[in-house]
């Protein structure tokens, strides 16, 4: 049998962790703990202690690595990351600003994995309700204004109640995935972490990264799916 593809979404707290150290050494620590081939992060920062987070994950896994600010303030950044083994052919920035709120994106990327074209989603939504629905119509219009191709969204949605109109939105595009709980780490009651796959049946299970770094080195626990293509 072939081997799957692991897909992972990741929020790091900045690479603040449970005992209030930055740290992204022990960040990159979980991430090589996941093994995936494809790792969406969330809460990216540079110049945070003079570290810039995404340059220093990319040097210690030896990944490819993608960043795209949400924004930008006083020569610092803060937003999204994507890890990936496989080549990276080309890379967009959707933008998901709502006024008068956080400023939010996705990375749009399409890989070249094992010579299959993959698209990979990645996102961070806001937190307020009237946010994330207006954040999903436009991420779906871009999904659908884009081409035929094997297609994963993952990411931080912030959406606790897993019956809310705008998650069914997305489960009627790609197909209702489990939700896991990674939220927050030490006791994770909460499913705000999500990954889908279109086709729908790609998918071969999905699941929780729970170790001991993991659980200290953010407030978020890893999310963690194997996928056929």
């Amino acid at each position: 049998m072939t081997a799957p593809l692991v897909i992972a979404s990741y929020n790091t707290h900045r690479g603040v962790g449970l005992d209030f150290r930055f740290a992204p050494r022990r960040t990159a620590q979980v991430v090589l703990e996941i093994g995936a081939d494809v790792v969406a992060l969330q809460e990216l920062t540079t110049r945070e202690a003079g570290t810039d987070m995404l340059e220093e994950l990319r040097e210690r896994t030896g990944y490819h690595a993608i960043g795209v600010p949400a924004w930008q303030r006083n020569g610092a950044q803060f937003g999204n990351g994507l890890l990936t083994r496989f080549p990276v052919t080309s890379v967009a920035a959707i933008t998901l600003d709502v006024e008068r709120r956080e400023p939010r994106c996705a990375i749009d990327a399409m890989l070249d994995c094992r010579g299959t074209r993959l698209r990979v989603i990645a996102t961070h939504l806001g937190l307020r309700s009237f946010e994330r629905r207006d954040q999903i119509v436009r991420l779906l219009r871009a999904i659908r204004a884009g081409p035929a191709l094997p297609t994963v969204l993952l990411g931080d949605l912030n959406e606790w109640f897993l019956r809310r109109r705008a998650l069914g939105w997305l489960h009627a595009h790609f197909g209702e995935t489990p939700a896991r709980s990674t939220f927050p780490s030490l006791l994770p009651v909460l499913a705000l972490d999500r990954i889908w796959i279109a086709p729908a049946q790609a998918l071969r299970r999905v699941r929780v990264h729970k170790t001991r770094c993991a659980r200290v080195a953010s407030d978020h626990l890893p999310l963690v799916a194997e996928c056929d293509l």
